[in-house]
Formats: C-alpha cells, structure tokens, sequence
C-alpha cells in the first residue's frame, strides 16, 4: 500500500510536469525502481526527504531554465 506522501509528490511532480524518467535519472535509479518505491513496494530508509528534495531540485531546475 502506498504511502501518503507518495500521492502528494506524484500530484507535484504531475503539476510541475516533472517526469518519472526525469525523477530516476536525477536520482541514478531506473525507472523500475523509482515506481516500485512510489506504489509501496519499496520501502527504503530516509526515501521520503530524498525524493522530495529530488522533485524540489527538478522543478528549481525547470524554472530556471525558464527564467
């Protein structure tokens, strides 16, 4: 089962239009696995603060390339 969180960061990452590629390359994970910890099958340690920043680096990144 998913967490929480999970649904709140896709939702940012669907509102910023920040792609699951994009999250994996910027995390050096495969596409696979990123989903695997997003629909709760993966659990690791410390995961929430890590994917979280990822998105917030991503998005900083878009508006930059924007700006």
């Amino acid at each position: 089962m998913p967490e929480p969180w999970t649904g709140r960061l896709i939702g940012r990452m669907h509102n910023n239009k920040v792609t699951l590629e994009q999250l994996a390359a910027h995390l050096g994970w495969t596409k696979s696995y990123c989903s695997m910890i997003l629909n709760g099958q993966r659990k690791p340690r410390g995961i929430r603060e890590k994917m979280e920043a990822a998105v917030s680096e991503l998005i900083k990144e878009k508006e930059n390339k924007t700006a």
